[in-house]
């Protein structure tokens, strides 16, 4: 048995049962990630020494009875979540040696758990990207075909839980990068409900859209990680003080009789590449030949999403990447004769191109005389697609989408067209504009072999509908993880 390949799920039976144990299943995956990572760039640093002494924690905390569902468990967190034992760079050289003194809310959940860190995973720096090549350090690659991209911001968490270098990872989603990532791996991601999740330790890019969430095998664990996630957290002014169900108990393979489906329009155009839409499609079938009633419905702004989206968040990450500063912590440039060109020079040497265009957006946006022109349209548009959302969810239970209009492109195919980048994101951040949980679950291969996922979004704080919706599906499904694998 090859304990890598055990999901969330199987390992907290065979530990509960004192079949295996953390200790031999933390070495197997760091075994794994010494031979395979070099050639996937899913991480950014991998802390041997303490996932061994966690692994030996969480054994002696099985021993006696004390386990939780995540109790040595083998995790990865995206490198945008603050940890006290471990660096944290965002992706970016200018904190390229910055290690905080304190540990994210989800981090220090997790640890209460007794899960196991392997390591910070790679991603877009300060997560603005939708393709993982503008890491500061590495581009990641996808383990589908190393050819190719695993999607972002969260590709270092995505590629890392497909590829079997951990069990499942944290990531996070500004506007698509949790179930971007997640559809181009052929894995399963959860942006839950802003607020749903404390974002208190989360690195912000832009903190009204932020939202951090699980990317994992299968949907149930995802629901296992949920679990232990989400829950009020006084420490964050955006975390929703409302009472956290069981998502486990939600997962039945009951079918979904009374289910309503919403078709969104507006997301099977032109421009959707043909196989997404067949498979995407024919997932759909399956959910009817489950039971579910499939309606149309209409999102009628989503035409103004993108333009809106790319106002309001470099408008964000201007103020939040204000911080950086070279003077209390990061790179300091060595360069600049006075306050001033000390400023200049540390944040133009350890910014990289893409957060320096979009901090310059941003700026711009905000600026006297544009502000009303730019940012205080860009709000009104971005309540008017809430409300489309709104809407559309009093007709139906759920909609169903693409994730992304095409599966995964080659390595360096768009890096010099900013514009078709940010349209890859086009079906996944009208979501985050809203503030509503949203699903990717595999659901299809290219003839290039590469995954595609089905996009299940809900209303807000509806993830067990979400879930237990993705759960029916995923049952019927050719296309979840253990039928269908990379080939590394």
């Amino acid at each position: 048995m090859e304990l890598f390949s055990l999901s969330i799920g199987e390992l907290a039976g065979l530990y509960s049962r004192r079949e295996i144990s953390p200790v031999e299943v933390t070495k197997a995956y760091l075994d794994r990630i010494g031979s395979l990572d070099g050639s996937i760039g899913a991480y950014l640093a991998v802390a041997p020494e303490a996932a061994m002494e966690q692994a030996r924690a969480a054994e002696k905390r099985l021993a006696e009875g004390r386990g939780r569902p995540l109790t040595g468990v083998p995790l990865a967190l995206k490198d945008v979540l603050c940890t006290k034992d471990m660096p944290t760079t965002c992706g970016s050289r200018i904190l390229e040696n910055f290690k905080p003194p304190f540990d994210a809310c989800v981090v220090r959940r997790l640890r209460e758990e007794g899960a196991v860190f392997l390591g910070k995973t790679n991603m877009d720096e300060f997560a603005m990207g939708s393709s993982n090549e503008n890491s500061g350090f590495f581009p990641v690659r996808n383990p589908w075909n190393t050819g190719y991209i695993p999607g972002g911001s969260s590709g270092g968490s995505a590629a890392a839980t497909a590829a079997r270098l951990c069990a499942g990872a944290l990531g996070t989603d500004t506007g698509g990068s949790i179930r971007q990532p997640a559809s181009h791996c052929g894995i399963v991601g959860l942006k839950p409900t802003y607020g749903r999740v404390s974002r208190f330790g989360l690195v912000a890019y832009a903190s009204s859209l932020d939202q951090i969430g699980p990317l994992t095998r299968n949907v149930t664990d995802a629901a296992i990680m949920m679990n232990a996630l989400a829950g009020h957290d006084p420490a964050d002014s955006t975390s929703a003080p409302r009472p956290v169900p069981d998502y486990t108990a939600c997962l039945k393979a009951d079918g979904l009789q009374g289910l309503k489906v919403g078709l969104p329009k507006e997301y099977f155009v032109e421009g959707l590449d043909p196989e997404v839409e067949k498979a995407v499609r024919t997932a759909v079938d399956t959910l009817r030949s489950l039971g579910a009633e499939i309606i149309e419905v209409s999102l009628p702004h989503t035409e103004y999403g993108v333009a809106a989206y790319y106002i309001v968040a470099p408008a964000e990450a201007s103020s939040n990447l204000a911080r950086f500063d070279g003077v209390r912590y990061g790179y300091r440039s060595a360069e600049g004769r006075d306050l001033a060109g000390m400023y200049l020079n540390s944040r133009s040497e350890g910014f990289g191109p893409e957060v320096i265009r979009r901090i310059m957006i941003g700026t711009y946006v905000l600026s006297a005389g544009y502000y009303d022109a730019y940012y205080r349209k860009a709000t009104q548009v971005r309540a008017l697609i809430r409300r489309d959302f709104e809407q559309a969810l009093v007709k139906c239970d759920v909609l169903a989408c693409p994730v992304s209009p095409i599966p995964a492109f080659k390595i360096g195919e768009m890096t010099g067209d900013p514009l078709t980048m940010y349209l890859t994101d086009v079906f996944t951040l009208c979501i985050n504009m809203a503030g509503i949980p949203g699903l990717s679950v595999p659901c299809g291969l290219t003839s290039q072999g590469l995954p595609v996922g089905l996009q299940l979004l809900g209303g807000f704080f509806q993830e067990d509908i979400l879930l237990r919706t993705a759960f029916n599906y995923e049952q019927a499904s050719p296309f979840s993880f253990g039928k269908i694998l990379p080939g590394i």
